[in-house]
């Protein structure tokens, strides 16, 4: 969900075969990607993995050429590569909610991500079908 002002935007998405992490840094890069300038943002997720990749984590992968403890390669290094550019691009100050906590935004995103993957697996049970 995007906002400025009184104007909403809401984007939302779903993949088949993928994890709730990989999900969640998608949601960050989709609402930063969505902004047509710089802009200063608070962006707020109940992911305190993306929160803490992003504000603290990444400097050592950055540093360590995108290598984790034990020159373990870094998981979903795509996602965070294209999160730091955007994240680079923008003020952002990243904020975590406790999520199914009932703050109003978040549990509005939390019911869209459901309708997406509904409407997702819909869609693959139809062609499915059609196969037949």
């Amino acid at each position: 969900m995007l906002r400025y002002g009184d104007t909403e935007k809401s984007i939302r998405g779903a993949e088949a075969r993928t994890t709730n992490n990989r999900m969640e840094l998608r949601a960050a890069i989709e609402g930063l990607a969505a902004l047509k300038r710089p802009s200063k943002v608070t962006l707020t997720t109940d992911s305190e993995y993306v929160r803490q990749g992003i504000t603290r984590w990444i400097i050592g992968w950055k540093r360590r050429g995108w290598t984790r403890a034990g020159n373990r390669p870094v998981l979903n290094v795509d996602l965070w590569q294209r999160l730091d550019a955007l994240n680079e691009g923008h003020e952002v100050s990243w904020r975590w909610v406790k999520g199914h906590s009932g703050h109003a935004e978040n549990e509005a995103v939390d019911h869209a991500a459901n309708q997406a993957i509904d409407e997702m697996l819909n869609g693959e049970r139809a062609r499915e079908d059609g196969d037949q």
